[in-house]
């Protein structure tokens, strides 16, 4: 028998906000709820306390796919997605009973803690009871030039590709890459980041062509000829060297908090200084360094665990790929001359609190793309896709609704 067996719960009122739909928390305590149901079913309430351990939530990413409201009945289906030494993470996937229709996607990760408060390793019993981990989740090695990269894989239909930016890894995209379910989404590790550290950088060679050589490279590993492609900061400045060179493989854009111009003097020096700093110091001062660049003032203070997700992907990367993307920014194009050529559809997004991209910049790019529409996301910095991943997702999920609807 399974450890969570399919369950159905009621959305409660004060699960709601004020215009009657469930909201972030109210979701949470909802999917709590469906737990606790599922394990008195399953394995048993007392799972976790006659092992002598209890579990703690460490991260939760949760994407909203469409609205409920109080009464709704809705269907909640779990699995276990990963299992490490200390920590499970169970995927969550629920819909109306009414008409089927998809309401959230969930990840949770949670860890063991034993009665003194420490991370525990999971006892046997609750591995036996878990079982082993299943789903469309993949982290593929798709071959490039000297090396593999890692390309994190979900889900089937036509594709949709996350490519990262400076000095982050996929981890960035986390909230996104558990949306958009009728789309295959594809978030590599640029080399020299995350999973793919290890791969060889040419750092005096590295260029935006050579990451686009290698996303080119991913493709066509994995046998996929037209994506809508997703760039954020310095994955925009990829986006547009590969419109530059691939038009024809691109059938939308997502231009993240990015400017199409190139870097000035003053831009080229600062990227200087921080290799420089990068040498002397290592990638926690670099992490020092951009954390408020990144990060909203009032996401530091109040969500102290998204500092801490980004501090670890600044401290996955190797020197030499930190070191390769700044002389990469710091020595691109100029991209503003090739907006008008863009053709397919694009939407823009933006952090209300970018300093290092700020609202007027998105603005006056969408407004040189023809068709092109700028949302700004309110409460976020310039990572705003993990800041604020609901309205990030509500506005990409609208976007690319029109492109299906377009075939």
């Amino acid at each position: 028998m399974s450890a969570f067996p399919t369950v159905e719960v009621v959305v409660y009122p004060h699960e709601c906000d004020g215009s009657g739909r469930l909201q972030a928390v109210g979701a949470i305590a909802l999917l709590e709820r469906a737990r606790w149901d599922a394990l008195l079913r399953g394995a048993g309430i007392d799972v976790f306390t006659k092992s002598g351990v209890v579990s703690g939530t460490r991260h939760v990413s949760l994407a909203h796919l469409s609205a409920a409201a109080p009464g709704d009945v809705l269907r909640v289906v779990t699995r276990l997605a990963d299992r490490a030494t200390t920590t499970f993470t169970l995927h969550h996937r629920v819909t109306r009973v009414r008409d089927g229709v998809p309401v959230i996607e969930a990840e949770l990760e949670f860890e063991c803690i034993d009665r003194l408060g420490r991370p525990a390793p999971l006892p046997e019993g609750i591995v036996r009871a878990l079982g082993a981990p299943g789903g469309t989740r993949q982290v593929r090695r798709v071959a490039v030039a000297d090396g593999e990269l890692a390309v994190e894989v979900r889900g089937n239909g036509p594709a949709l590709l996350f490519v990262h930016g400076f000095p982050l890894d996929r981890g960035q995209w986390r909230h996104q890459l558990l949306g958009f379910t009728h789309w295959q989404r594809m978030a590599p590790d640029l080399r020299g980041f995350g999973d793919s550290a290890g791969v060889a950088v040419a750092v005096e060679g590295l260029t935006m062509r050579s990451y686009v050589a290698d996303l080119i490279a991913v493709l066509d590993g994995l046998g996929i000829e037209r994506v809508v492609l997703c760039g954020f900061s310095m994955g925009g400045y990829v986006a547009f060297e590969f419109w530059r060179r691939h038009a024809d493989r691109v059938r939308g854009m997502i231009l993240v908090d990015t400017r199409p111009e190139a870097d000035s003097p003053e831009g080229q020096r600062a990227r200087d200084e921080m290799e420089a700093l990068l040498r002397r110091e290592g990638n926690d001062a670099i992490a020092e360094r951009m954390l408020p660049r990144l990060l909203s003032r009032t996401t530091l203070e109040a969500q102290p665990e998204s500092a801490e997700q980004v501090r670890a992907m600044i401290g996955r990367a190797s020197a030499d790929g930190i070191a390769g993307a700044l002389r990469a920014m710091r020595d691109r194009s100029d991209s503003r001359d090739l907006l008008g050529s863009i053709t397919v559809p694009v939407l823009a997004l933006g952090g209300a609190e970018d300093a290092l991209t700020p609202p007027p910049v998105m603005a006056a790019m969408a407004a040189a793309i023809p068709g092109a529409r700028f949302v700004e996301v309110a409460a976020a910095a310039h990572l705003a896709p993990l800041e604020q991943p609901l309205a990030v997702n509500r506005a990409v999920g609208e976007f690319l609704e029109t492109l299906r609807e377009d075939g």
